[in-house]
């Protein structure tokens, strides 16, 4: 048999395999490679070798071979799109737009790493004039970086475009549901560059751990919470930096004054796009009492008319056939706890495919509130105040993201800066997917760390600072043979220098 990576196998000295299947119809796709952590370590060990190779192109030559390596992911856009849908279940135009967006990340990235990264002057202060002060930024080496399959192409490349930005190697570990995406863009890098700067490792959960545990120089994993805390602990053992992004439980708050079709209008396309299998869509909604009345019913309207099967699939099955289970485990708590579904409902869920669900009015204490759905569901509760919906939105656990809807912008700006989460959007919901320059990340236990913009590039650098004299300083105090006089004048200048606290 021949594997989709070029290997051939006989017998039973063959390595491993597992099969990608279709989520919509189940069937198999292609066979990959199973790898082994000898097999991750011997990618690791190329890796380390070619990252001084592209260490040494340069900003200038990376751009080149990244700018070169985006020309050809976009030549074969919409076969890329169709691996992404028939990986994933979602629907062509989906995965065609997760390669728009994931293009225009490499671009910025290449594009912007050499005024981020590059070697700057940094002001050393009246007291050390004589001193000349620089700050530079410097690759980590390798990086391995963990993919998660909901978006195969756009959440694992925020690392990978910036980390190669930088000047870093990358062994890329996919999720075992989507290694066809990932090997595909690996070829693509084949095209354009003659060394193995960037690897793909398929396999499962012990290919990711081995990788983790290869000596990688960092790790950027997006996953569960719960499995980030792993990979946290396995990091631990070797002091091995990690970036995580991890799940999200987001919330959009719905003011009185707000657009309400607008409102509805992304409320259902941040809850049921993608069948809800986005860590930074919209899971729970707070809106004013003034307004609930009608915003449910807008809700309500739009994602009734959300189809998951025929040629106009609006989204598709459940890519993880597990999810099903949470989705359906989560609807029947929050109405056995009180709440209301006014669309839908336990029978929404058939299989991998799921219907859309609008609950209203769950206790605050109801999984479908608290923990992380990931399914095409969303809860609209009621609120008095904007600040009781803040409050709320901040009592989870998560804190990727979240939206505000209102007509006033001082509002909009105040809420943000009260709701504690990575990303706020305010009068949509996503639209900071779209803007390279802007950081991408969580806080709590949604994770640590920034992929994308500028700190995404300083993420996946170390830097070097360097102090050069100049001259001789006038007091000569880093000397172990200091004299009276100038400690003298060291006694008199603190207080000259700092006495009037400002």
């Amino acid at each position: 048999m021949t594997l989709i990576d070029g290997t051939t196998t006989t017998g039973d000295a063959a390595p491993s395999t597992f099969t990608a299947h279709d989520p919509r119809d189940g069937s198999a796709i292609a066979d990959h490679a199973l790898e082994d952590a000898a097999t991750v370590s011997r990618r690791v060990v190329d890796a380390r070798g070619a990252a001084a190779w592209w260490a040494g192109q340069g900003f200038d030559g990376r751009k080149r071979v990244l700018l070169a390596w985006k020309g050809a992911i976009a030549r074969g856009a919409q076969e890329l799109a169709g691996v992404i849908s028939a990986e994933t279940g979602k629907p062509a135009g989906d995965a065609l737009l997760e390669v728009m967006l994931t293009l225009g990340h490499l671009d910025w990235a290449a594009k912007h790493a050499k005024e981020v990264l590059g070697v700057r002057k940094v002001k050393a202060g009246l007291i050390n004039y004589n001193q000349h002060a620089t700050l530079r930024y410097e690759p980590y080496g390798v990086v391995g970086v963990i993919g998660p399959w909901n978006y195969p192409f756009y959440t694992p490349m925020g690392s990978i475009s910036y980390a190669l930005s930088a000047g870093n190697a990358i062994v890329f570990k996919p999720s075992e549901l989507t290694p066809g995406t990932a090997r595909w863009i690996e070829a693509r890098w084949n095209e354009v560059c003659p060394k193995p700067v960037f690897q793909v490792a398929t396999g499962d959960r012990a290919t990711g751990a081995a990788l983790v545990a290869s000596g990688v120089d960092k790790v950027a994993f997006t996953g569960s919470t719960a499995s980030a805390k792993k990979v946290m602990a396995a990091c631990a053992e070797t002091l091995t930096p990690l970036v995580a992004e991890c799940g999200g439980k987001d919330a959009l708050i719905v003011a009185a004054d707000a657009d309400l079709d607008a409102a509805a209008d992304f409320v259902v396309f941040g809850a049921m796009g993608n069948a809800g299998q986005t860590c930074v869509g919209v899971e729970r909604v707070y809106v004013q009492r003034q307004v609930r009345d009608a915003l449910v019913a807008k809700v309500v309207e739009r994602a009734q008319r959300l189809r998951t099967a025929g040629e106009a699939t609006s989204y598709g099955p459940m890519t993880l056939g597990s999810q099903s289970d949470v989705v359906a485990a989560h609807v029947a708590d929050a109405l056995a706890r009180g709440g209301t579904a006014v669309l839908g409902g336990p029978e929404s869920v058939r299989g991998r495919t799921v219907e859309p669900v609008v609950l209203c009015d769950v206790p605050e204490d109801a999984d479908a509130v608290r923990l992380e759905t990931f399914g095409p569901t969303v809860v609209i509760n009621t609120v008095d105040s904007l600040e009781e919906a803040v409050a709320k939105a901040n009592a989870t656990e998560y804190g990727l993201g979240a939206a505000v809807f209102t007509a006033s912008p001082h509002t909009g700006e105040r809420l943000a800066a009260q709701l504690k989460a990575g990303v706020v959007t305010i009068n949509s919901v996503l639209g900071f997917a779209a803007i390279p320059a802007l950081p991408f990340g969580g806080v709590k236990g949604s994770g640590f760390g920034r992929i994308h913009g500028a700190d995404g590039l300083r993420e996946f650098t170390t830097p070097k600072s360097v102090a050069r004299q100049t001259r001789k300083a006038a007091l000569n105090l880093l000397t172990m043979e200091r004299t009276d006089k100038d400690m003298h004048m060291v006694a008199r200048m603190i207080p000259l220098l700092h006495g009037k606290g400002k």
